[in-house]
Formats: structure tokens, sequence, C-alpha cells
């Protein structure tokens, strides 16, 4: 079930329904459980097991690792390990390691057909982030199976995030929260936000320039690599952060507080300040998982460089099993690792200092994220080497621009628009969700500033562009990472 989606509103109506009815706040969690997993078996009814097994598998393990001294926790700790990367490298990875041995080796291979579960890059990061807490003592094993289980599988955000700690999601389910009527109205106008993104801007107006632009087959121009790219460059923001912004709202409705995904990305300045930004619980998580227990920054800038490069190869491999997404990694390593070099010179305290600097570094920033969009996009080096080389000048002198005029600088007055907007808003947050509807986001100071009646006309066109738009069955990009 697609969010989007007319049925998955009258499913989300009845459980709402079903968590203000007068009933035991372990009913509802155990309704809420059941709900979730009804949510994922719309997709593959039979891949509720995996879910399932690692639930149980990483239940026992935790509360075991919570009883256990010495090595013993290694052991239960490479359990969980085990299973969980075992059944995302199965799954996943499969394939893409045997071509590439076959590939490397000269030996044939016969690539097996293998469905990939829905969201399970998502739900295995989170409950490894678990186990893994548990076993440094940050956190105390979950005492009852029911929050443990609801926590794994909570259906707003399982299938593309936010990935969500334990120490974060755990605490909620000990007392129910009643959404206020300020939260309700905060969630919804959020939920109508993340619609108008997904439905009406990345499908309606971008994922058209998308496609053509770079499936077209033909010979690529300059203008249509750039207007393509910049396109791509909104469509998955719009696509992911809509996600994450529905995600978000449903949960506050339900009564839980979800974090934050995305803060202004394309107002980054620099590439550290783009992933505190850009899908920031796995950014987070890359780095309180494997960034700093490879040492982060505390072994010289040599060492440095190499767990910057490890880390974001990981970030690359874990959105796709093929090597464009490794070298899309490689390419936002290689932009921190001279980011961190840069920063150690006064030019870079220079351009931070002065509104023109910060102006371009805000610029450049943008274009070099552009570039590695290329071969996230691409599906393969030929074509994203096309691309570079028409971006750079090199077109074929046959190249034709394939796109609509019309549609092409629509497309990119809406890039351009998301960019301005992020600009503006770099310092601000979307607030008031994590919060439950405090006076921190933009929406209440808005309210607080001009009144509910802007507020109200601007959600109103939004659902007006959604309706006129004609609606949209496109799954969210993230579903298949």
């Amino acid at each position: 079930m697609l969010f989007h989606s007319p049925l998955f509103l009258i499913f989300f109506a009845l459980v709402f329904l079903g968590t203000r009815a007068p009933l035991p706040w372990r009913g509802k969690k155990a309704l809420l459980l059941l709900a979730s997993y009804l949510f994922y078996a719309a997709w593959n009814p039979p891949f509720v097991a995996l879910i399932w097994l690692s639930t149980l598998v990483d239940w026992l393990a935790a509360r075991a690792l919570g009883r256990s001294e010495g090595s013993k926790r290694k052991v239960l700790l490479a359990i969980s390990l085990c299973l969980n990367l075992g059944l995302l490298g199965g799954f996943k990875y499969a394939n893409f390691l045997g071509e590439s041995f076959a590939a490397l080796s000269g030996l044939p291979y016969e690539a097996y057909s293998i469905v990939l579960p829905v969201g399970i890059s998502f739900y295995t990061f989170q409950t490894l982030s678990y186990t893994i807490d548990v076993y440094r003592r940050r956190i105390e094993p979950a005492q009852d199976p029911l929050d443990f289980a609801l926590f794994v599988s909570f259906f707003p955000q399982l299938v593309a995030g936010p990935i969500v700690r334990a120490s974060e999601f755990l605490p909620q389910t000990l007392s129910q929260h009643r959404a206020t009527p300020r939260e309700l109205s905060w969630a919804a106008g959020l939920f109508v936000l993340g619609l108008f993104k997904k439905v009406f801007l990345a499908d309606g107006i971008l994922a058209g320039l998308v496609q053509r632009g770079f499936e077209s087959g033909g010979p690529v121009s300059g203008a249509q690599a750039w207007t393509s790219t910049y396109a791509f460059a909104g469509q998955i923001y719009c696509d992911f952060s809509g996600y994450s912004d529905m995600a978000i709202a449903l949960a506050l409705a339900l009564g839980f507080a979800l974090p934050d995904n995305f803060r202004a990305p394309y107002g980054a300045l620099g590439f550290s300040d783009f992933w505190r930004r850009w899908h920031i619980s796995l950014s987070s998580w890359l780095r309180d998982y494997l960034y700093v227990p490879l040492g982060g920054n505390r072994k010289g800038p040599v060492r440095t460089a190499i767990n910057l490069a490890l880390t974001m190869l990981l970030g690359g491999l874990w959105h796709g099993a093929a090597w464009t997404f490794v070298a899309w990694g490689a390419l936002h390593g290689l932009y921190l690792a001279l980011e961190r070099a840069l920063r150690t010179r006064p030019l870079w305290e220079r351009i931070q200092g002065s509104l023109l600097g910060r102006l371009a570094l805000g610029i450049a920033t943008f274009h070099a994220v552009c570039l590695a969009w290329v071969l996230f996009r691409a599906g393969d080096f030929p074509r994203a080497l096309e691309f570079f080389r028409a971006m750079a000048g090199g077109a074929p002198a046959d190249g034709e621009f394939v796109l609509g005029r019309f549609e092409a600088a629509l497309g990119l007055g809406v890039v351009a628009g998301i960019v301005a907007v992020h600009t503006w808003s770099r310092e601000r947050s979307l607030g008031g969700a994590w919060s439950r509807g405090s006076a921190e986001g933009w929406v209440s100071a808005c309210l607080e500033r001009w009144g509910a009646w802007p507020v109200v006309l601007g959600l109103a066109i939004m659902i007006g562009c959604v309706v006129a738009g004609g609606g949209s069955n496109a799954e969210f990009i993230y579903f298949q990472f």
C-alpha cells in the first residue's frame, strides 16, 4: 500500500480510529503491530516471516546480552549481526557478488531470480542499531516483546525510514500519548506537504524529464544532460523527503514522534553540511556505527580520509547492489576528504566569513552533489560517462535536446525554487514533529506571523495541485533500497 493511494487512506483511517477507541494501551499497541504486519504483507505476504525472524533473534540476543558478561557477549552480538547482514546480503547482494566475481575470474555465473523484500535495508539497520546499543550498554534490553516487535515493524516508517533508534522509539511505547488537536492539524498539514512533493512535483513534473533524459538511448546534448540531472536532483528530494514527511505525519497522528530526515539539504554549505541534512537517519547511523568505531577523525588525516572513504562506500552500497552506487559513495567520500583538508586552511574561514563566499560554496556544493546524482541514476557507467562528457561540453554533434522546452523550463523552475527555499530556510527546522507541535517549526511561525488563513490557503492549493495532477501510482524511489 502506497501512502498516496486511496486504499492506504482507508486503512489508516481504520487504524487511527482503533487507537482512539476506549481500549487499554497494550491492546492498542497490539492493534498497531497487527496493522504493521498487514501493511507489509500487502506487498509480499511471505516476507513478513523475515521480519518475524529478525525480531525474534534480536529480542532473544539482546535479552541474553543484558544478562551476560565477557566473551559470550561478543558471540551473541555476532549471532545478531550474522543473521541480519546474512539476510540482507542474501536477498540484496548475492547476484551482485556472483556477477562481480564472474567478471573478474572469467567463470560463468547464472543469476538467481531473487525478489528484494521491500524496506529490508531500513529495518535491518534499525534492528542492528538496537543490538549494538545493548552490547555497548547504552540502552537496556526491551522488557516487553510487544514493544520491541512494534519498534521493528511500525508501519509509517517500516519500508523507507526514517531509521529510528530504539532509544528514541521504545520510551514512547511505555505509555500512550494521545495526539492533541494541534498535533493532528500539524500532522495533516505535513502529510499534505509530503503528498504535494511526491505526487505533484516528483511524479507530475520531474519524473518525465528524468526518464526521457536518462533513458532516451540516443546521443546526449549538454542541455539535456544538465536539465535531466537537475530534474533528478529535484525528483529524488521531493520523492524521498515527501515520504519522510508523510511518515512523520502519520506517526504523529498515532501519538509517536519520529526524527526529521531532511533539513534543507540543497542549502548546504559543504559536503559534511549536506550529509547533516540529507537522509539524516542513515548518515547519523553510518557515523555512529561505522565511522566512529573505525576511528573517526582521531587517528590523523590519512586514517580519517580512509575512514570517510570506507563509510561512504558502504553508504553507496547500502543504496543498491551495483558498482555505480559504490562509485557514487566513493565520490562523496572524496568530496568529504577534500573538504576536510580544505578546512585546515585560512581560505575556508574567508569563504565562510563572506556572503559572496558562502553563496559560491552553496552553488559549488549543489552542483557537485548533482554530478554525483548522475552515477546514482544513470544505471551503468557508459551512460554516466556519456552524461559527464556532455555536461563538460563534449557532447556529440548529433546530440539532440529530446525534452519539451516548456516542460524543461517548468522542471528547472521547480528545482530552482527548491534550492531557493532551502537556501532561505537552511537555519530553520521543519520542526514540531519531534517536539510534538512546539512553536519551533516554520509552520507555527507562519501561523503566529500571518494567522491561519495563509497556511490553510497554501495547503488547499497543494491539495488542488495533487487532485488536478490526476494522482500517481508510482512507488517511492527508496522502496528499491
